[in-house]
Order: C-alpha cells, then structure tokens, then sequence
C-alpha cells in the first residue's frame, strides 16, 4: 500500500506539471513562430491568473461530492477529462487567425489545471500522515517538475524530430494527461481519513477563514509563509540577468540551470524529506531557513571573480540544492495549518499567500539592484531572510517536532 501511494503522487505531480508550460513558455513559442506581436505575448502572462484565483472556487470542491469514486477522487477524475479536452482544443487554434479564441482556450485551460491542482492538494494532505507528507510532497514535486520538462523541452525536441504540427503536439500532451486519469483510479480512498464537508456552501466559503482566525498566533503563520522565501525569490528573480551581465552566454547559464539546476533541486527535495522525517518539521524548517540564506552568498563570491564557469555551477547548484531541501518543509508547514474540513479552500489560500513574494514583491527586484549593484543586493536578499527566521521562535520552535503542535 505504501510503494502505491508513492507512485500515486508522483503521477499527479506529473499531471500537474505537464499543463503550467501549455499556457507559458510552450504557448510563447508557438506564437512567437506565427509571427504574433510580443506587446500581445506579453499580455499572455493574464491567463494564468486562475492560478492565483483558484480559492474563489475552492469551496464548491470542498462543499459538493460527485456521485462517483470519492469526495476527491471525483472532482479529480473530472477535471482531469476536462483538462485534456481544453489541451487539445487548444492545440486546435490558430492564434495569428483568431487571437481572442487562443485567449480564451489558454484561461479555460489554465482554469481546468488550476482545479485539479487544488483537487490534488487537498488529496495529499488527507491521504498523507504528518511523518509522510515531506516525502510526498517531494515525489510530487520530482514528478512536477518532470511533467514540466515534457511540456517544454521533449515536445520541442519530438516536433522537431518526427515534424509535428502544434495540434499534434497539444494532443499527445492532452493524451499524457491519461497518467494523472491512471493515478486518480489508483489513489487509495481518503473518505474515512477526512472530516465531515460543510454543510453548506456558506459554510465551505466563510467557514475556512473562521477557522484560520480561530486558530492561535495565525497572524504570526501568515507573515512566516510571505517572509520565509522572501530572500530565496528575491536573489532567484534576479539571477539570470545577474548571470548575463557578468559575462556568460545563455546557454551556458541555460546548460547550467537544466542539468545542474534541476538535478541539485530534485536531490534537495529529496534530502529535505529525509531530514523532516529525521529530525521533525520544526528543526527542518530552522536548518533549511539558515541554509537558504548562506547559499545567497555564494552568489556575491561569484559577482567579486572573473568569469567561471566551475564556480557558475557551484552557485547555481547551492542555490537550487537549498530551495529544493526548504520547499517540502514549507508545503508541509502550509499543511499542517489547514482542517481536512477545508483542505481545498485552505490550501488554495495559503500557496496564493505563499507564493506572494515570487509574484509581487519581487516585482522590484530590478531597481533593487540597480541601485545597490550585485554584491549588495544578493547581501540584501540574505539580509532579509531574516525575520522570517525570528518568527520560527514563535511558530515552529526548535524543542517541538511538529508546527502542529503549537
């Protein structure tokens, strides 16, 4: 039962991960080859709002069962259908015919991976034990990444091998989506694992944050989940360019960030699983905090040497390895704050919040540095990893295994 529900989450996390790029990256190229404006590309950045919104629809998930598998596994197996259906419809579009149409495809299917994405998370926090969840959280995340990949890179690389049309492309992407259908079937029940639903939909919208506000010191939570990656997103929102202005190409900084990268960031999520199963959450959430933060500074050595491209790797490497350890740490803490009652309104809520500092505050990461120069402004994202560390004395103390005990 146990290898089951590994493989289960490693394929939702696959099924995940293949839809985010359909909308992003993947869908700039297409454009970009039909000869669409870049003020009009651009603005494609809008449809992936639902991402951010999926908490408005959060609570009819919670509220309402369908009449087929579980309180979940329906939802999950639905929108799943769905979102195979807009991939390919999608695919089926002509943005230099019909931009507007295009537009509308890309938000539905963001919409469609956004549900199951909220789907997914309020699965693996009742299917999951607290002991449990890193690892989960990590195979999640490892087929997350993977689903990504295929999206991107081995499309590109299949297209251009077997000369595929975008509509061939779209469609074998919404055929991968039958992995996650596979998963859902798999997954082992949770019914009895979760509490009773709201009774009604007032209940399932206004009940979460009732409960959020009952609970002791949550304001001290809310800051935590803004402030404990303020200074990872800062320094990761301005590597790149960082990276092309000190003198290396873009595909050796591309070569570095997919093989070394991503590797170093897989291996950290593992690691970091082994060690909230080790030595608790709380004292996971203080190691990988600090650790964060002095990896930022390996990125002022390399702004104070001469081109190198050892060095370059071992940057980029230390960066990724202590993101990848911190984020099941972080997901779990996020977990432990939601009632199964509401997992899926709850959960949406708080990555919304979570992933605030990658979205808004890093948006002046750029004068930031402009006006400090590079070895300042990577002493600075160190810098202001800092509160978030004072507020673990409060939420998540050394002395306890588990922020749930608080």
């Amino acid at each position: 039962m146990k290898a089951r529900i590994w493989i289960v989450h490693f394929l939702l996390g696959l099924s995940s991960g293949i839809p985010l790029l359909l909308t992003g990256s993947t869908l700039q190229v297409w454009m970009t080859e039909f000869h669409v404006d870049l003020k009009t590309i651009g603005a494609f950045a809008l449809v992936g709002l639902p991402y951010n919104l999926k908490f408005l629809w959060a609570p009819l998930i919670d509220r309402y069962s369908l009449p087929f598998l579980s309180r979940r596994r329906g939802w999950m197996l639905l929108s799943q259908l769905l979102l195979a259906a807009s991939i390919l419809a999608l695919g089926g579009s002509d943005p230099l015919a019909s931009i507007g149409m295009t537009a509308f495809l890309a938000i539905l299917l963001a919409f469609m991976s956004a549900t199951q994405d909220l789907v997914i998370d309020a699965y693996r926090r009742e299917s999951l034990t607290e002991k449990q969840m890193g690892f989960g959280l990590t195979l999640y995340s490892t087929g997350y990444r993977i689903g990504m990949i295929l999206a991107s890179a081995v499309s590109f690389h299949i297209m251009t091998s077997f000369h595929l049309s975008w509509f061939e492309i779209y469609a074998l992407m919404a055929g991968a989506i039958g992995i996650g259908m596979i998963a859902t079937f798999l997954a082992p029940e949770t019914s009895e694992m979760g509490e009773r639903p709201p009774g009604t939909l007032k209940e399932a919208t206004f009940g979460p944050f009732k409960d959020f506000f009952s609970q002791k010191g949550i304001f001290y939570s809310f800051a935590f989940l803004i402030l404990y990656k303020l200074g990872d997103n800062l320094s990761s929102s301005m590597t790149a360019p960082f990276v092309i202005q000190h003198g290396y190409t873009k595909v050796e900084y591309g070569d570095l960030v997919k093989f070394v990268g991503i590797g170093s960031t897989i291996v950290g999520g593992f690691f970091g699983s082994w060690v909230i199963m080790r030595a608790g959450l709380n004292r996971a959430l203080w190691i990988f905090g600090f650790l964060q933060a002095a990896a930022i500074l390996s990125l002022v050595w390399l702004a104070n040497i001469p081109k190198n491209n050892v060095a370059l790797a071992i940057a980029i490497s230390a960066e990724m390895l202590t993101a990848g350890m911190a984020v099941p740490a972080f997901n779990t803490f996020i977990a432990f704050l939601t009632n199964k009652k509401f997992t899926a309104t709850q959960y949406a809520l708080l990555t919304s919040l979570g992933v605030l500092p990658r979205t808004l505050l890093s948006a002046p990461s750029g004068w930031i540095a402009l006006q400090l120069g590079w070895s300042s402004y990577f002493i600075f994202c160190a810098t202001i990893a800092i509160p978030g560390l004072l507020l673990l004395t409060r939420i998540a103390p050394w002395n306890q295994r588990h922020a749930s005990e608080h």
